[in-house]
């Protein structure tokens, strides 16, 4: 079994309130996160926030599976690069994270764009993240370079 940590403090109420985040690996140490950067800097200097991370984890983990996915068929690809856009509106008066967008462009030597499309999508449906997500609605575009 995998575990994996992570550590978060909030002080405050939620309107003025500031928390950091420190994750088990120390890629995050003392984040700080707050409802201005959740909510108003859209230019992501003032801290990171929750669906920035969700965002990054998808990402990552679909990036990861695709090219293991790729890998395990000897289409070893040379780079995958994705985004993924998390939106977050109101449903019934509560924020509620409504769709997560994946984009990305894989850089595969010998298959053409169908075959990167289908990887893709298999990715998509199959990486741990998508599954934990799997409430949420997941769309994509897949473009090989």
């Amino acid at each position: 079994m995998l575990k994996r940590t992570s550590n978060v403090v909030w002080k405050g109420n939620v309107p003025k309130g500031t928390g950091t985040i420190t994750t088990l690996s120390g890629a995050f140490k003392d984040q700080p996160y707050s409802v201005n950067s959740r909510f108003v800097a859209e230019d992501g200097r003032a801290g990171t926030n929750p669906e920035e991370l969700i965002a990054t984890a998808h990402a990552s983990c679909f990036s990861m599976a695709l090219a293991a996915q790729l890998s395990q068929a000897g289409h070893d690809p040379s780079e995958i690069a994705t985004t993924a856009t998390v939106s977050m509106d109101k449903v019934n008066d509560q924020w509620t994270i409504t769709e997560i967008h994946l984009d990305t462009q894989g850089k595969v030597p010998g298959i053409d764009q169908a075959k990167f499309a289908e990887f893709a999508d298999k990715a998509k449906k199959g990486c741990p993240i998508s599954r934990a997500l799997a409430a949420t609605s997941i769309s994509m575009t897949a473009k090989l370079t």
